[in-house]
């Protein structure tokens, strides 16, 4: 009798658990950034630079489950172009035992090349970022490294 409550609780625990979690994290990144973004926030970490050289700043993006993607800047001029996203393995860091054994252990990393162009003025913007991640389902990070500083980029699903 223990037994079958202990597996029937177990199955209701799980059947509420699956329900009430979100998905995304289940779901590849080229499916999870499908849809409409704000670029909420630009922060630089580290000395030197600085974020007015940046193409992106603000603006609204949508990223098509094509590739394509159309970018609206604050003031309103509309730019179209692609973007892609690339998965890489890194080695992160290595240590080595008093035996001399090396350990390393690596991490998957996402990039992301967005481009984008305004046929009107025949402005183009691209950009490249080193490292893209996932927050929650409604919010993403994108990195650049370059040098000694760092930016991060906050974006927001609209």
């Amino acid at each position: 009798m223990v037994k079958k409550l202990t597996k029937t609780m177990v199955f209701v625990l799980l059947l509420v658990w699956s329900s009430s979690c979100s998905k995304d994290i289940l779901k590849s990144y080229d499916d999870r950034i499908i849809g409409n973004w704000s670029l909420s926030d630009v922060d630089k970490v580290g000395i030197g630079g600085n974020t007015s050289n940046l193409p992106f700043r603000e603006g609204m993006f949508t990223f098509e489950e094509s590739g394509g993607l159309v970018y609206e800047n604050s003031s309103g001029s509309l730019y179209k172009g692609s973007w892609d996203i690339s998965t890489k393995w890194i080695r992160d860091q290595c240590t080595t035992d008093d035996k001399g054994h090396s350990n390393c252990s690596s991490k998957q990393v996402r990039s992301m090349q967005v481009t984008a162009v305004d046929f009107n003025s025949q402005d183009v913007r691209s950009e490249h970022f080193d490292d893209i991640e996932f927050t929650s389902t409604n919010r993403f990070k994108a990195r650049i490294y370059s040098g000694a500083h760092t930016y991060v980029f906050f974006f927001q699903r609209k």
